[in-house]
């Protein structure tokens, strides 16, 4: 089957779906190389291409399409407000083996939602009317949308979702919390369930996925048909296969320390750039670092992003990880 079947496929089959986020300079290429070998999830997504009057696919996600190591379909995502641009760059970049195009209506960095772009197009629904009629008109495959419930506040889901049940989109990934709340507490699973009710579309639930337990719970509070984790599976690669045994009912298996610094071994492999200077190359780790420190607990977070160089970077890894305790890698607060 073709990446489009596949994928049409995934979200017809009774077993939820897993996918991985979209995360600017997270989730490329050699990232999905990495995750792939714990489990991985089911469906990954680009990050997003940059689309506006003359832009290109940049090459460096396009590769995440052309050279996919994992075997399981990607989304191209796009982000941008400008139509002809964007049905421009859907059209082209269904030429490649790509699953569906979703098109990028939550981002919350404000370099971004300031141009109306992403999150930033909340505020014009008038507009998301219009995108969303064009792109559904240009895409063949299937097309898919992620969003946040709003941009200030949660009242304004009320306006967001009849616009999505207008078009007849093929899946709605939703992370529950407004733009400006940015990673904030107060995740709205609540109206996620409501989406999940009232639209036709099959529903994605994205914010704050931490552990297995807390998985399998939204599953059968929300009644999505699958959950998009980001910053959890940077922290805990293990984690799609912890979700995957427990639904099934079985014991989920927790890695000792000794194998999550084996993990962080493999993302500095696999990141880091030959001829980069060093305090790049440690400041470049320290964006997963960041998310990873989370579930270790202790010092380590402290310790880790005042390092500046290889040897200190290492040396704190050893301390805090050079063990056989398993470790459940959730973070201390939970939201």
């Amino acid at each position: 089957m073709t990446p489009p079947e596949l994928f049409s496929a995934r979200l017809r089959s009774a077993a939820p779906v897993l996918t991985l986020a979209p995360m600017q300079d997270v989730t490329t290429l050699e990232f999905m190389r990495v995750i792939a070998r714990y489990g991985g999830p089911d469906v990954y997504w680009t990050e997003y291409f940059r689309v506006h009057g003359d832009s290109r696919p940049e090459k460096w996600i396009l590769d995440s399409i052309t050279k996919n190591p994992t075997g399981r379909p990607v989304v191209a995502q796009l982000i941008g407000n400008d139509i002809p641009a964007l049905v421009r760059t859907a059209k082209l970049l269904q030429k490649y083996p790509v699953a569906a195009i979703d098109l990028n209506l939550g981002c919350p960095a404000p370099i971004v939602y300031r141009k109306c772009a992403g999150g930033g197009l909340l505020r014009e629904p008038l507009k998301i009317d219009a995108i969303l009629g064009a792109l559904r008109d240009a895409v063949t495959v299937p097309f898919t949308v992620k969003t946040r419930i709003g941009f200030e506040s949660a009242a304004e889901f009320d306006m967001l979702l009849p616009l999505f049940a207008k078009h007849p989109i093929d899946l709605l990934t939703i992370h529950a919390r407004t733009v400006v709340q940015m990673y904030r507490p107060g995740v709205r699973y609540d109206l996620i369930a409501r989406a999940a009710r009232e639209l036709r579309c099959p529903v994605l639930a994205n914010g704050n996925v931490y552990g297995a337990a807390q998985a399998v719970t939204l599953f059968a509070e929300t009644g999505v048909r699958g959950l998009m984790i980001g910053r959890g599976a940077i922290r805990n690669p293990w984690l799609f296969d912890q979700i995957r045994a427990e639904l099934r009912g079985e014991k989920i298996r927790l890695p000792a320390g000794r194998e999550l610094l084996a993990y962080i071994h493999e993302l500095w492999d696999n990141e880091i750039t030959p001829g980069v200077r060093e305090s790049a190359q440690v400041q470049r780790m320290k964006k997963f670092m960041n998310f990873i420190g989370e579930g270790i607990g202790g010092q380590f977070l402290f310790e880790i992003r005042r390092v500046t160089t290889t040897a200190d970077f290492w040396r704190v890894c050893e301390i805090y990880l050079n063990h056989d305790h398993l470790m459940a890698l959730e973070p201390p607060e939970t939201f």
